[in-house]
């Protein structure tokens, strides 16, 4: 008899674009979830046409891991146009079930072939509209999955209530699909595949959400005031997100509310309005995607420069050009790290957890009113869109920083002129007002052009030169306000690798296989801000060879790290590929590997 597996492997439900799946395949996740087993769901959907080829990828992990992995155990085939594609994909051994009105052949004699009446199931409910049969199909696998690798109806049933937010009559429209497929895959169908689920309490405690969700709470939380946004791919979510809950989270008792959430006309309208909000005092951000990112390049340079905080959330999709709008990417690096002409920096966040997307969403403002600049958080479409477990987000419990601004009662006490742009406590950051202060001395004029320490009109090179050099001294400074990185030793171990964002997931499972299979023992550093923390210098130093793991064709991070650091070029290696999917252990495992093997060094790009 085979061997049970049980919480170790991956659905993949193969269905077409706009098909109505998305509720099912959350339903089977959050149904897992509910089981205490660790889960994650990855959508990969097309950008443009209404019926193309879409997979939802679940994986189920007792260990706890969330990455996604190559095996695919367990599919599901819903789409004729995929079908043949879905066959081919299924793990020697594993489970292939498909809609038997696909009247294409099996031809594999290596897998379980599981064929699911769906049309028939669904006509024999006389309580389904006929408008809705197409949609509801979908809960026939739910069903029958459900009986066969055994997942509680009553947790299908939780799910399906949290997805319909309680309205019974909904719920119970699809529970009883689902229960009716159940009922005829014990009557009709032998299981003879090693895959099941078992409960388990591994996630007592958490919660289940996506990055634009976390982020948009956690912005909310950090005092947001200003929102303007131009939709755009993977990024749209976190406006819609926060138009969901400011309404019920920021009210006064009176009813009124304390935002203002504008949809401009363009991205190029969404920054401008958001320059002009930091101007004004208010807590700004937008949030966009790189082609959106791109046209808010000049806006920011005038941030930059003008010292004007604000918030950009990038929720990274691969580019260049329109790209794979559907497919994630850690891209634009580089280019939000020097976004601006000139001599231009910027203080990136790197969220690596959906936790952290919330984290940040409130830290970002604190860190752009202390520095007085442009913070852009770069989260990746991977976290954005895709639903993640997390431990409950917490409230800030750190007063809000609100950084250098001189109120009325401050004026009054100065016994000096005060100049918009001088640095008076030698970090780089001087001291601003805000419009409706009406004191004599506290008002000055916001130039993108050459200026002194008043805010004058200036194109003395000296004046230039001098001003530029305190801007650059403002992000020595911000290192004492940016995130740390997390770093993780391992007793015996002389490589490191160094990574950040989503490619953490895949990471932490790579080392283990490094180490299990390789017999590779390797630290860890993950990054979470640019400019570069100085930990990073240490960690390096102290490993034979440090591996830069990232989702990028060039090895962004990897170039940041030579030009920050040139005197330790000679042990970092890169580990840079990008085809749009979500990394795999097994693939960064291989890639590390080939350069262990070969002697590589330096920029290897796949």
């Amino acid at each position: 008899m085979t061997q049970r597996i049980v919480n170790d492997f991956s659905i993949v439900v193969g269905t077409a674009n706009g098909s109505g799946s998305q509720t099912s395949n959350a339903t089977i996740l959050r149904a897992l979830f509910k089981m205490g087993i660790p889960v994650s769901g990855k959508n990969l959907f097309p950008s443009n046409i209404q019926g193309l080829p879409t997979w939802y990828i679940i994986r189920a992990s007792k260990d706890g891991y969330t990455a996604r992995r190559d095996e695919r155990e367990i599919v599901v085939a819903m789409n004729p146009n995929s079908f043949e594609k879905d066959q081919a994909s299924v793990t020697p051994g594993g489970a292939f079930y498909y809609d038997d009105s696909i009247k294409a052949p099996v031809t594999r004699t290596d897998i379980v072939v599981y064929p699911m009446p769906v049309k028939q199931i669904v006509r024999n409910d006389p309580d389904i509209p006929s408008n809705l049969r197409d949609m509801i199909a979908n809960m026939v696998y739910v069903g029958i999955l459900a009986q066969m690798i055994g997942i509680d109806m009553e947790k299908i049933d939780a799910a399906l209530s949290f997805a319909f937010k309680g309205r019974r009559k909904a719920v119970d429209l699809n529970l009883n699909v689902a229960k009716s497929a159940a009922a005829w895959a014990k009557a009709n169908l032998e299981k003879k595949d090693p895959y099941y689920i078992e409960p388990m309490n591994k996630t007592d405690g958490l919660i289940m959400t996506d990055g634009n969700t976390a982020a948009a709470i956690g912005s909310i939380y950090g005092g947001v005031q200003f929102v303007g946004w131009y939709p755009i791919t993977p990024a749209t979510s976190l406006a819609e997100e926060l138009n969901e809950y400011l309404p019920k989270l920021r009210k006064t008792p009176e009813g009124k509310e304390t935002y203002a959430v504008v949809q401009a006309e363009d991205e190029l309208a969404a920054i401008g309005m958001c320059v002009g909000a930091g101007w004004s005092g208010l807590r700004a951000m937008t949030s966009t995607s790189g082609p959106g990112l791109s046209l808010m390049t000049e806006f920011v340079g005038l941030a930059y420069f003008a010292e004007i905080p604000l918030v950009i959330w990038d929720v990274t999709r691969i580019g260049p050009s329109t790209g794979l709008p559907t497919r994630t990417s850690q891209g634009d690096l580089n280019f939000a790290a020097n976004m601006g002409h000139g001599d231009t920096d910027n203080i990136i966040l790197l969220p690596g957890s959906v936790n952290e997307c919330f984290e940040f969403g409130w830290r970002a403002f604190d860190i752009a009113e202390r520095i007085q600049t442009p913070v852009i958080v770069l989260s990746d479409l991977d976290f954005g869109m895709n639903q993640w477990m997390s431990e409950p987000f917490k409230y800030p419990d750190v007063p809000m920083d609100r950084g250098k601004i001189l109120w009325e009662e401050d004026i009054k006490k100065l016994t000096e002129p005060w100049g918009r742009y001088l640095d008076k406590d030698g970090d780089g950051i001087p001291y601003r007002t805000l419009p409706g202060n009406r004191l004599p001395g506290s008002s000055y004029f916001t130039r993108g052009t050459g200026h002194d320490p008043y805010a004058r009109y200036s194109e003395e090179a000296g004046v230039w030169e001098t001003n530029m050099a305190r801007i650059k001294k403002k992000f020595t400074t911000a290192l004492e306000y940016l995130p740390k990185p997390v770093i993780e030793n391992v007793d015996g171990a002389r490589k490191g690798i160094i990574t950040f964002g989503s490619t953490i997931t895949a990471v932490h499972e790579a080392r283990a296989l490094l180490e299990t299979e390789q017999g590779i023992k390797t630290n860890l550093l993950r990054l979470r801000a640019l400019p570069i923390a100085t930990e990073a210098k240490e960690f390096i130093a102290q490993q034979d060879k440090v591996y830069i793991v990232e989702m990028n064709r060039d090895g962004q991070l990897y170039e940041e790290i030579l030009i920050a650091m040139p005197e330790l070029a000679s042990k970092l290696v890169s580990v840079a590929y990008s085809d749009g999917m979500p990394p795999t252990a097994k693939r960064i495992t291989k890639e590390i590997m080939a350069m262990e093997n070969t002697h590589k060094f330096g920029k290897e790009s796949k």
